[in-house]
C-alpha cells in the first residue's frame, strides 16, 4: 500500500509536467500555423497592390511620389521575414500608404467608376477581411500560449523548457469596406 502511495506521489508531478509540456508545444505549433495563415493573406495583398497602383497611375500620373511609396513599402514588406513586432511596423506603414492611395483615388471620379479599380478595391477589402480573421486567430493562440506560460504552475514547466514569449500582431486593415457605386440616371 505504501508503495502505491509513493508511486502516485512521484507519478503525479511527472504526468503534470508531461501534459503541460505537450500543451505548450501544441500551442506553439498553433501559433506557427496561425502565422502561416497571416503570411498567406499578406502575400495575397502584396499581389493586389501593383495592380491597384497601375490602375491609379493611369488616372493620377502626377501623384508619382505616393504611387512609388506604396510600391516601395510593398517590396519592403514582402522581403521582411523578421520578428512579428518588426513585421507589424512595416505592415502599418504599408497600410497607411494604401489608405493614402485610396484617398487619392477618391479625388478622381473617373477612376472611382473604373470597373478594374472597383474590382481591385473589392478584392483588397476581401483580402483585408481575411487578414483580420487570420490575425484574430493568431492573437487568440498567442493569448492562450501566454496564459499557459505565465500561470502557475505551468509557468514552471515553460521556464524549465525555455518556452519564449510570442508577440501579438496588430495591424488595421488598409480598406474597411467595399466601394459603393452610385449611378445618376
Amino acid at each position: 500500500m505504501e508503495l502505491i502511495i509513493i508511486g502516485i506521489v512521484v507519478l503525479m508531478p511527472v504526468v503534470f509536467a508531461v501534459a503541460t509540456y505537450n500543451t505548450l508545444v501544441a500551442l506553439r505549433n498553433h501559433i506557427a500555423e496561425a502565422w502561416s495563415d497571416i503570411d498567406t493573406e499578406l502575400k495575397r495583398r502584396y499581389e493586389l497592390i501593383p495592380n491597384l497602383v497601375a490602375t491609379v497611375k493611369g488616372y493620377a500620373a502626377h501623384e508619382r511620389e505616393t504611387l512609388e511609396r506604396v510600391v516601395e513599402l510593398r517590396n519592403l514588406c514582402m522581403a521582411d521575414h523578421g520578428s512579428v513586432s518588426h513585421q507589424e511596423g512595416t505592415e502599418k506603414q504599408l497600410v497607411g500608404a494604401v489608405q493614402k492611395l485610396i484617398v487619392l483615388a477618391e479625388s478622381y471620379p473617373d477612376l472611382k467608376a473604373d470597373r478594374n479599380y472597383l474590382q481591385l478595391q473589392k478584392e483588397l477589402v476581401n483580402t483585408e477581411d481575411r487578414i483580420q480573421a487570420a490575425r484574430r486567430f493568431y492573437n487568440g493562440n498567442v493569448r492562450d500560449y501566454k496564459n499557459k506560460c505565465e500561470a502557475f504552475p505551468s509557468n514552471l514547466i515553460a521556464s524549465l523548457f525555455n518556452f519564449k514569449p510570442r508577440a501579438f500582431f496588430d495591424v488595421d486593415p488598409a480598406v474597411r469596406e467595399a466601394p459603393s457605386v452610385k449611378l445618376d440616371i
